[in-house]
Parts: structure tokens; C-alpha cells; sequence
């Protein structure tokens, strides 16, 4: 149980961030919706108890990173763990085909976003005694997915990112780890599906059988609430000692 955690989940407006953020606060964390996105309110109105504050947030822009982290502390008094979730799919094509600005706003949400918010939140999981940082990666930063290189490329960063802090943090005794999500049901990876299946020149059905499903062990995709489910896992007092991980939640598709 989480009763005693104040938590800020970013990307919490919606699809797996929403269900991360209502399984924190059903478990008792207070927790602070970040998001650019209205969708946030939506989020709060999910969430029984009052111990919820959305706050505005672009993970890109260190200002608004910074006010919504003091923002959390103020309402809360403390925090005890930053959920990085917030991402984009970034573009589905041949590298020749993208552009320099496709390549850098991939990589400005999925990773900058994750930096910014350890770095203002450092201070304060430092003083906590139950530490946790959890990012949101993907299986696609383990293996190859064709025509997604800016977004593979953020996603091993992601994971990069989560050994080092995890050390570099450590002897605060703050644990960093990263779940990576399989395909995931829902609207982006809806969308993914859309985007191969032009490329590939196939049906949505079949461009989802072959890039997603073809070689999972289980044959499905991964629902949300199997990836809020570890992320609760890691924040618990359960997870005190898993730490430098990168955790898949993907249906037995990618084994190491």
C-alpha cells in the first residue's frame, strides 16, 4: 500500500498515464496529474480521494518542470516518486524520410522530459525515505522496429538513463527503474498500427499480426493496467530492493 507517498505521474491525461496515476491513488498515494493536456481533470475525476492535484505541465520546458514539482511539494508537503511516462510515438518512416525537427521533439519529450524532472526532483526524493523514480520505456529499446528510429533511439536513452540515476542515486537509497511496455492497447498504438500498415502495404490486421503479435509468446497485446500494476509494484515498499532494472511487461516478447 501507498498511503504514506505523494507521487507525480507525467502524461497522466490519458492511456497508460491515466492508469498509472488512478492505481497509485487506489493504493493510497497522493498524487499530482502532470500533463499539457485538460485530460488530467478527467484523470482526477477518476480518483475517489481528494489527495489528487493536477497540474499543467510540458515536460520540455524546464520552467513549467520546475512549478509543477514545487507545486506538488507545496500541496503535499513532500514527494516520494516521479513517474516519467510521458512520451510521443514520434514518426513511423524510413530515416531518409525524417526530418530534424520530427527527430528532436522525439527525443525533447521522451528523454529530455525524463531529465528534467529527476533533476527537479532530485532534491526532494533525496529527503524521502522511500525514493522511487520509474520510467516508462519500451521493448522497442531493446530490438529493432523498422521505420521508428527516433523513437527507438529515445527509448534506449530511456533505459540508459535509468542505470545511471540508479547508481548515481543509490546511496540516497532511491531506486530508478524502468518498465518497458509491449504494444499497448489503445489509441497511439492504434495509431503505429494505422502507420505500418501503410507502409508495409497490408491490412491493419495483418500489419498488426506481423510487427506486434506474430512473435509474442502469449499472442496479445499488453493492456495498461499490466503496466500501472508494476509501476505500483516498484513504488511499494515491496520493490525496495529491485533497482537499476528495465522490467518488460509485454506479453513474452522480448526476453532479456
Amino acid at each position: 500500500m501507498l498511503e504514506d507517498t505523494t507521487a507525480i505521474v507525467t502524461g497522466a491525461s490519458q492511456g497508460i498515464g491515466r492508469e498509472i496515476a488512478t492505481t497509485l491513488a487506489d493504493r493510497g498515494a497522493a498524487v499530482s496529474l502532470a500533463a499539457r493536456s485538460d485530460g488530467i481533470y478527467e484523470t482526477a475525476d477518476k480518483i475517489d480521494h481528494d489527495r489528487v492535484l493536477p497540474v499543467e505541465t510540458d515536460v520540455t520546458d524546464e520552467q513549467s518542470v520546475e512549478s509543477s514539482i514545487k507545486e506538488t511539494v507545496a500541496e503535499f508537503g513532500r514527494l516520494d516518486c516521479i513517474v516519467n511516462n510521458a512520451g510521443i510515438a514520434g514518426p513511423t518512416k524510413p530515416i531518409e524520410e525524417v526530418t530534424r525537427s520530427e527527430w528532436e521533439k522525439t527525443q525533447s519529450v521522451n528523454v529530455t522530459g525524463a531529465f528534467l524532472m529527476v533533476k527537479h526532483a532530485a532534491t526532494h526524493l533525496r529527503e524521502s525515505d522511500r525514493g522511487r523514480i520509474v520510467n516508462i520505456a519500451s521493448i522497442s529499446g531493446k530490438r529493432p522496429l523498422e521505420n521508428r528510429t527516433p523513437y527507438t533511439a529515445s527509448k534506449m536513452a530511456v533505459i540508459g538513463l535509468t542505470r545511471t540515476l540508479a547508481f548515481e542515486l543509490g546511496e540516497d537509497d532511491i531506486t530508478v527503474n524502468a518498465v518497458c511496455p509491449g504494444a499497448t492497447k489503445g489509441p497511439r498504438i492504434q495509431d503505429v498500427i494505422e502507420r505500418q500498415a501503410e507502409q508495409l502495404d497490408v491490412s491493419y490486421e495483418e500489419a498488426k499480426r506481423q510487427v506486434f503479435t506474430d512473435d509474442v509468446a502469449l499472442g496479445r497485446l499488453t493492456e495498461s493496467e499490466d503496466v500501472a500494476e508494476m509501476v505500483a509494484f516498484l513504488a511499494s515498499e515491496q520493490g525496495r530492493n529491485v533497482t537499476a532494472q528495465d522490467l518488460n511487461v509485454d506479453a513474452g516478447t522480448v526476453w532479456y
